[in-house]
């Protein structure tokens, strides 16, 4: 969307499977394998992803590759709420699961089915019973994206809150990327 809105032609955009998040020790070897095919095709090379969860491994496989950066931060929650944002936010209730406007639109596939809750709900409290809110960190204005972070709360049983971030730091490392 960002690409589309600021009329960045000239960037292409390769995406990795989204179920990684899940298991973000399989980010690094995939991430090191489509730098490889991408090697030599284009002139910089931009890696969209904060840590994610993988405790510094995205960073070792940068290392082997000078000129590649990523994303800053530990995860796109902070990078979309901003570093002293996403703090706030933690400190505030330390017990939060937050969603992007991603996670919403595949909140069933990612979640619910991933952690099987659609087979066992029973589950839910095992896995969810430490939380008490959904922040829902918005990047665009879709009421219907709304109605889906505010049923995933519900089904969940937490509270929820929700928070327009934009796209924030995102937004303003790839345009300086773009740039060049």
């Amino acid at each position: 969307m960002i690409r589309q809105a600021n009329g960045w032609d000239h960037l292409r955009i390769r995406c990795l499977d989204p179920l990684l998040h899940m298991r973000p020790e399989k980010i690094a070897p995939e991430l090191r394998a489509e730098i490889k095919r991408a090697q030599g095709q284009y002139h910089r090379i931009f890696i969209g992803y904060a840590d994610c969860g993988s405790y510094g491994e995205i960073d070792r496989v940068l290392d082997d590759y000078p000129g590649v950066e990523r994303l800053p931060g530990l995860h796109c929650y902070e990078l979309f709420a901003g570093a002293e944002g996403f703090r706030r936010l933690a400190e505030e209730e330390p017990g939060t699961f937050y969603l992007t406007d991603f996670l919403v639109r595949f909140f069933d596939r990612l979640v619910v089915q991933t952690l099987q809750l659609d087979r066992h709900p029973e589950l839910s409290r095992d896995f969810f019973g430490n939380y008490r809110r959904l922040v829902y960190l918005s990047q665009t204005h879709d009421a219907k994206l709304l109605a889906a972070a505010r049923a995933a709360a519900a089904r969940l049983g937490l509270e929820f809150s929700h928070l327009h971030t934009g796209y924030y730091a995102l937004q303003e490392r790839v345009a300086s990327v773009a740039a060049v």
